[in-house]
């Protein structure tokens, strides 16, 4: 019990030392994984669509 409750306070004790972004930080980071995963998600059912029909045209 003794090893958990220092566990315990070391965890305390290293979420002190976090530096949290602000909400404003944390609202541009959002912005650019949403962004990217758009543009990836567009570039990824491109590729898949133009792969697909080669493969369709060779299998022709």
């Amino acid at each position: 019990m003794q090893s958990f409750q220092k566990y315990i306070r070391d965890v305390i004790a290293e979420l002190k030392k976090v530096t949290w972004p602000t909400w404003e930080e944390l609202k541009g980071s959002t912005m650019v994984v949403v962004v990217f995963s758009i543009i990836m998600g567009f570039y990824i059912a491109i590729v898949d669509l133009g792969l697909s029909k080669l493969v369709g045209k060779f299998l022709e």
